[in-house]
């Protein structure tokens, strides 16, 4: 089929003959995407999972976020199918859904097609999903399985055809009287849509919309609140996870830690679930802390441990568990290469770590009065500063989307197309690193 056929009049260039069905990995980027940055929000159910993305894209030099102009389209769709989608490889975010605000002339670009579209939702204002002249088009994606957010509608479109093109709509997290109105829509016949708010400024408003089964975006600024500053703050797991991280710093017998995790079943089982999980891809199953060691030695050991104490607190969010792990996994990615592989494992631990007053309600002080850090790993922590602390400070400023990431980066000679695939690798890692989370969560 040719695409031509949907083709606009009047707006611009021809479009490829075909739909490309391939994935990106032989796509060569653009001067857009090369210089360009991936930025994105996390979607949250009710429960506080992330179960999907929306992406964005800040062209160099871009003042501040807005919608994507067709070149910006065209550099996240490459970038986002080389990284997501390889070739050979398929979809590496599973069920993960991606939202992406596309312009009317986007949805003409052959790069639609190397996503796949049940994965995919486009995100468009009322006055472009009901223009007459974009019907055929509209149609045409939706049938291939794209879905469609209608942004900035006070209602749903009176006409059927376009009704059931939309998928999802957006909704002000405070106007409880059109969520109503939507919903009782969906209950007089019409087909089902997803509510979902743009942003929330704190956890009441998430709970009041998850109240109301509307899920939510929420961006890098998005924190917990005030941390306690009580020194027994700490959880009975937490503490038995420190007691076991400071015996591997005086590097003390394998037995006699192996003596210490036998007073928690479930944390045995934990920590040997996650060795055992893709992510850290052993060729053989491991039954035993001992069989770990000797297989890898302590310094993966501290690296399972960080990860097990950033999701002990039972009282944390699954959204911030998986933050914290996409950060270290981040931080860790973008300093291969630059620093010695022995070095890895300190990345992680700096790059999650910096995130741990968060995840366990305890004041950063107070925490690393309880673990024994090196240095480097606490500067990196408390002032981004020290051989770690410029890929924390990177990492942060690409979670907040704050215009900083092209200086930051620039400083540690990493170019913006090493920066997004850091970032989106991390992405898929933390699918694998999930087990976990998921007991967190549970």
């Amino acid at each position: 089929m040719r695409f031509d056929f949907f083709r606009r009049s009047g707006s611009g260039d021809a479009v490829p003959d075909g739909l490309g069905t391939g994935a990106a990995a032989s796509h060569v980027l653009s001067d857009a995407g090369a210089n360009g940055q991936v930025a994105y929000a996390m979607l949250l159910d009710g429960q506080r999972r992330v179960i999907g993305y929306r992406m964005a894209w800040r062209a160099a030099g871009e003042a501040a976020p807005g919608a994507h102009a067709g070149a910006g389209v065209k550099a996240l769709m490459d970038t986002l199918a080389l990284h997501l989608n390889p070739e050979g490889k398929g979809w590496l975010l599973g069920s993960q859904m991606l939202f992406v605000d596309v312009t009317v002339d986007a949805l003409f670009q052959s790069e639609l097609q190397s996503l796949p579209a049940q994965n995919v939702v486009l995100c468009m204002g009322a006055d472009d999903l009901m223009d007459a002249d974009m019907r055929s088009i509209l149609l045409f994606l939706r049938e291939q399985g794209f879905g469609f957010m209608l942004c900035g509608a006070p209602a749903l479109p009176d006409d059927a055809e376009l009704r059931a093109i939309v998928t999802h709509v957006e909704v002000n997290a405070g106007d409880a009287a059109i969520v109503a109105r939507l919903q009782n829509e969906v209950q007089l016949g019409h087909p089902a849509v997803e509510l979902i708010a743009p942003r929330v400024d704190n956890w009441a408003q998430f709970d009041a919309c998850a109240a109301r089964r509307v899920n939510v975006f929420v961006d890098g600024a998005f924190r917990n609140p005030p941390v306690k500053e009580a020194e027994d703050a700490l959880q009975p797991e937490s503490l038995l996870i420190v007691k076991l991280m400071q015996m591997i710093q005086r590097n003390e017998d394998v037995r006699a830690i192996e003596g210490a995790l036998k007073h928690d079943a479930a944390l045995t089982y934990r920590l040997l679930r996650y060795i055992n999980s893709p992510s850290v891809g052993m060729a053989v199953e491991i039954h035993s802390l001992r069989h770990a060691v000797a297989m890898l030695g302590y310094s993966p050991l501290y690296r399972w441990l960080s990860l097990l104490l950033a999701t002990s607190n039972k009282a944390s969010s699954p959204f911030m568990m998986k933050k914290a792990i996409l950060r270290g996994r981040f931080v860790e990615l973008m300093g291969q290469g630059m620093l010695p592989a022995s070095e890895s494992d300190n990345l992680f631990v700096a790059g999650m770590f910096s995130l741990l007053d968060q995840l366990l309600g305890v004041s950063m002080e107070g925490v690393l009065r309880k673990v024994q850090l090196t240095e480097a790993v606490q500067q990196a922590i408390l002032s981004r500063s020290g051989l770690y602390g410029p890929f924390v400070a990177l990492a942060e400023s690409c979670e907040m989307d704050d215009g900083r990431a092209p200086r930051l980066s620039e400083a540690l000679f990493l170019g913006a197309s090493q920066v997004n695939a850091a970032q989106l690798a991390a992405l898929v890692w933390s699918l694998d690193a999930s087990p976990a989370t998921t007991d967190a969560a549970a």
